[in-house]
């Protein structure tokens, strides 16, 4: 098959990048396959390509709408029909998306791996036939991996239900482990992994230890520096700040901007309008510096990023990787620098250590399912469970994320299943009089809406519809209301609210009831928790290095082509570092601590158990669900003991 001409005509290209052709050529002969290539260089190419040569749908498995938005307009730019399922679409152009699908007309469907619970989603795509699945950031499958994200684990099970034949694996970053990890969750063999190399010669690393106080003065320094450098050079010198807080980010911003830098915050905390415009500035050349916390950069495809600093420590070395592969992506020479110290130490683990659930909490969520459990309307011998996240993480006092990974965990088990989700409350209010909205109907849709406007329940200009009382005199399900009332919003006739998300699961209940089920959901997070440590001291390691940083990094995923010294990394430069401490962080007195304990159990007392954990968390500084609900960060003490590290407050409070 004569792949480069098609590689011409659809995408301009004269010839493949490393990689890219095997990976293609292993797909049309019917091979799944995993593909390493290092951030920047043409994995999308490869399912784009492929998925022209095969008959049916292709449907793509991306973790987020920024790149699949992108994704999207590059293939609308090369003429190539693809579209996404998500949740910026409205109900009719959802409806389009899945009958363009059914008939054949896309190529290329973008969904996020969570669309997958969605009951209407799943009966769609069991009809369709599909030739390929490919998993973007796949890396997310492993539980070894780093971003690892519970719903990415049932992707196996949900190729074997769609019967789908052939799957692509993309990543940029994994390790042997990880690597090995992914391939056989799809059966993928060896010699079907294609790997191309981690080392690239024009990156520049560099580690600087700086004192804390003195970090934004070294920042500006280096930034000016990189600017006259590249300046002087005729490239531009666009570059990104990484942060740990969202907090940080505003603040640095500021402090570069009083230095007369051209620099903008970034963070998740960010409407997206907001966030997008500051995407599109920074794409532009409007804004030369985006100092931003991890949020920024997945789908950033600017080719001529300079330099990339990390103010603060990554939080892994995976994650130092996947950022610093932001810069020179069109092959010029770019500078990765770390001004590195120990005082974030604590700040990067304590977010593990505050997302691993207490026993006691998840034997409350599996007691919770126990009780609130009820036999189905739909079948029978079988009992159904609903929950909304928020609800249930502030009652369990689990935060949200490690909430849904528990939930995954119980689906893998074979205790739940989940079924379909709806919104619990819907309310609207009249945009148009009610008369002059139901003249626009005839005949049985008009009195339909009739009966909806009669049966609402209004308080002044807010109406909730009554879908009991309309089951009741007119026998319509909900889900007719709902369409109903989300095309009067699509026609600006009313404006709708939907809120309150609930799912629905099937219990399993002698799997629910077996023993240690409890101690063995505990004992998973404990295990993570640990990993996610010992990743955490690997990284600070790796920046104390005395051998060639470039080297040890491509060997660290399982590169061994890169050459023993690059000549272009501080170590190289005879600049080993040794990361310090700004100053010895000081333990508040005993009495104090004993002060500040006895206000939190006085707080709590009757409303959760004062475990050690909670205590530690207190101290700690690290926010969990019941903290919140009782206003316990406004008591004395609260993070008192911030820039200690978890394990040894838990040690000092045990003694």
């Amino acid at each position: 098959m004569e792949l480069t001409s098609s590689l011409k005509q659809y995408f301009g290209f004269d010839q493949f990048r490393g990689g890219q052709e095997q990976t293609i050529r292993q797909l049309i002969a019917g091979q799944s396959s995993l593909a390493i290539f290092p951030t920047g260089s043409g994995k999308s190419l490869c399912y784009q390509l492929t998925a022209l040569h095969l008959p049916h749908v292709t449907l793509v498995v991306s973790p987020l709408l920024a790149l699949m938005k992108d994704q999207l307009e590059f293939l609308a730019s090369k003429g190539i029909p693809a579209a996404s399922i998500d949740s910026t679409l409205s109900g009719d152009e959802s409806q389009q998306v899945m009958a363009d699908v059914r008939s054949g007309k896309i190529k290329i469907l973008m969904v996020s791996v969570e669309r997958f619970k969605n009951e209407r989603f799943r009966q769609f795509i069991n009809a369709v036939p599909i030739s390929m699945l490919v998993v973007d950031e796949a890396h997310c499958i492993s539980e070894w991996g780093h971003n690892f994200r519970p719903d990415y684990l049932k992707l196996p099970v949900y190729c074997q239900e769609l019967n789908i034949p052939l799957v692509l694996l993309l990543t940029a970053t994994a390790t042997r482990k990880v690597k090995n990890d992914m391939a056989a969750k799809f059966d993928i063999q060896p010699q079907h992994v294609i790997q191309t190399g981690f080392y690239r010669a024009n990156l520049d690393l560099a580690v600087v230890p700086v004192a804390e106080d003195k970090k934004s003065q070294v920042l500006v320094q280096s930034i000016r520096q990189q600017q006259q450098i590249f300046t002087a050079s005729g490239l531009q010198s666009a570059g990104i700040v990484y942060v740990t807080l969202q907090h940080s980010a505003e603040r640095v911003a500021a402090y570069l901007q009083g230095a007369g830098i051209n620099a903008v915050a970034y963070h998740a905390g960010f409407d997206s309008d907001k966030r997008q415009q500051i995407q599109n500035d920074f794409m532009q050349g409007r804004t030369d510096v985006v100092v931003a916390t991890i949020a920024f950069g997945m789908g950033i495809d600017k080719s001529d990023i300079r330099f990339v600093i990390h103010y603060d420590l990554p939080k892994s070395i995976e994650n130092y990787s996947q950022e610093i592969g932001r810069a020179g992506r069109d092959g010029q020479p770019s500078n990765c620098l770390t001004l590195a110290n120990l005082d974030g130490l604590n700040t990067v683990e304590n977010f593990v250590y505050g997302d691993t659930p207490e026993l006691s909490a998840i034997e409350y969520l599996l007691e919770n399912i126990r009780q609130e459990s009820k036999p189905s309307a739909r079948e029978k011998d079988v009992s159904e469970w609903e929950l909304q996240v928020v609800g249930l993480s502030n009652a369990s006092n689990i935060r949200q994320l490690p909430l849904k990974t528990l939930l995954v965990q119980l689906e893998m088990m074979k205790v739940i299943k989940p079924m379909y989700a709806y919104f619990a409350e819907f309310k609207y209010k009249y945009l148009r009089d009610k008369e002059s909205i139901l003249a626009m109907f005839e005949g049985e849709r008009r009195a339909f809406l009739s009966a909806i406007f009669s049966t609402s329940q209004f308080k002044k200009v807010w109406g909730a519809p009554d879908f009991d009382a309309l089951f009741r005199s007119y026998q319509s399900d909900r889900a007719r209301v709902i369409t109903a009332l989300d095309y009067l919003a699509e026609k600006q006739l009313i404006e709708l609210e939907s809120k309150k998300m609930t799912e629905v699961f099937q219990v399993h209940q002698e799997a629910l009831h077996q023993p240690q089920l409890a101690a063995t959901l505990h004992h998973y997070f404990v295990d993570k928790e640990e990993k996610e440590i010992k990743r955490i001291a690997s990284l600070v390691r790796f920046f104390e290095l005395d051998k060639c940083l470039s080297s040890n990094l491509a060997r660290y995923f399982d590169d061994q082509q890169a050459p023993e010294t690059c000549g272009h990394c501080s170590v190289c430069r005879g600049q080993v570092a040794k990361l310090e401490y700004s100053q010895q962080p000081s333990w508040p007195t005993n009495e104090d601590i004993q002060h500040s304990l006895t206000g939190l159990a006085k707080t709590l007392e009757g409303k959760v158990e004062l475990t050690l954990d909670i205590q530690c968390r207190f101290l700690a500084g690290i926010s969990v669900p019941v903290f919140a609900r009782n206003k316990v960060r406004q008591l004395p003490g609260f993070a008192s003991c911030e820039q200690l590290r978890y394990a040894d407050i838990r040690q000092r409070i045990s003694e």
